[in-house]
């Protein structure tokens, strides 16, 4: 299951939500639609932070929980990047107020510009609230600009600093990772989208994903959809659907994953010359159990590899390879065991955000009847 999304809830000390005093500046009397957009790449954390706690323990704990490397690449690569940003005038808080994820980090007793701003946020209950020894996680979207998350952290000492980093890690990355999808999903689907290939996903097969303008269907079979975006023969990405009718829920498991996957890359993701796209097991591979659109599910990442059998029916390695990601679940209204597999293709280049844009289309998925049950609910039109 997914963390407690700080979209939604403060942190468990919820009074400190309520005491929060609004934030009234340039932004404060402007409607959403009136705001620009946020700016800045994708996969950057904008942390606001005093240089020495930086480089203390509390800036090790933000490494630690929003900084990690990602193990299940081909070469190492961080979550997200962290861009630190002392709040050292009010030029450098006018392009922080711009970027697209941002937190502010410090402990309330301190004497910095962070730790003022974060102290003006507050009320004089709050604030002794969190000396007292409580923490506050504060989201706010939307902030200064659309598509925007800020977050507040603050506890009253360095050490209750790192604590909370640590204890909250998990929902900060879930927060900031689903924003950043959503902000993928309005970019990658603003032109050229192709509609009648979903349509014909749906009328086929009775579920649709979004199809960037420049993807096509590779193999579309039975109970199997193939589909990719070839930028050119040392360049690819990929995404195929499989689904099992009368499915066992009971049958979902990591083993069953890797073994259904493996079976799938053998009769269909075969490559030019021999071999086929399997799972590499000498590398890490990580399956965690998830909601994956309000469904029982598990997420796995890894790499694939390239394999297949010489003449004498031994198998080794063909010599390509990449990451992938891959979502199993269950539809209950349909009775179907689901599969959702990305590859990535693209030596020389880093991976990570070609994989999460293969991320964000896996969580454009939605069946027939999902459809069809929010059109009814859908106001009727004058």
């Amino acid at each position: 299951m997914p963390p407690t999304s700080l979209m939604h809830t403060v942190s468990r000390f919820s009074l400190l939500a309520a005491l929060l005093v609004t934030y009234i500046g340039l932004s404060g009397c402007e409607t959403l639609i009136n705001k620009p957009s946020a700016t800045g790449p994708e996969g950057v954390i904008t942390v606001v932070i005093d240089s020495t706690h930086w480089k203390g323990a509390v800036g090790e704990a933000l490494q630690e929980e929003l900084g990690q490397w990602i193990g299940t690449l081909p070469a190492p690569e961080r979550l997200f990047q962290l861009e630190v940003t002392p709040l050292s005038s009010e030029r450098v808080f006018d392009t922080v107020r711009k970027k697209k994820n941002v937190l502010f980090v410090a402990p309330l007793s301190d004497t910095t510009g962070v730790g003022r701003f974060l102290r003006s946020r507050l009320d004089e209950e709050a604030a002794r609230a969190i000396e007292n020894g409580q923490s506050a996680v504060i989201p706010r979207r939307d902030l200064w600009r659309r598509h925007q998350l800020v977050v507040y952290l603050t506890a009253a000492t360095p050490e209750d600093l790192v604590r909370t980093i640590h204890e909250r890690g998990e929902d900060l990355r879930y927060a900031f990772n689903t924003i950043t999808r959503e902000r993928m999903t309005l970019d990658m689907f603003e032109r050229g989208r192709q509609r009648d290939l979903e349509e014909q996903l749906m009328q086929k097969h009775g579920f649709a994903v979004n199809v960037q303008h420049d993807y096509f269907i590779a193999i579309d079979t039975t109970n199997f959809v193939w589909l990719r975006r070839v930028i050119s023969s040392e360049s690819w990405r990929s995404l195929f659907v499989y689904y099992e009718e009368n499915g066992d829920p009971s049958k979902l498991t990591p083993e069953w994953i890797y073994a259904t996957r493996d079976s799938l890359a053998r009769l269909y993701l075969q490559g030019n010359v021999g071999g086929y796209a399997a799972i590499d097991y000498r590398r890490p591979l990580e399956t965690e159990n998830i909601n994956f659109l309000d469904r029982f599910g598990y997420e796995t990442r890894g790499l694939w590899h390239m394999i297949g059998e010489d003449e004498n029916g031994n198998v080794g390695p063909y010599g390509m390879g990449g990451p992938f990601l891959n979502y199993a679940f269950y539809d209950q209204t349909q009775g179907r065991l689901y599969m959702i597999d990305g590859m990535v293709f693209a030596p020389g280049f880093d991976k990570r955000e070609f994989l999460r844009q293969l991320e964000v289309i896996a969580y454009t998925f939605r069946t027939r009847e999902e459809v069809e049950a929010a059109a009814e609910q859908a106001p009727a039109t004058p």
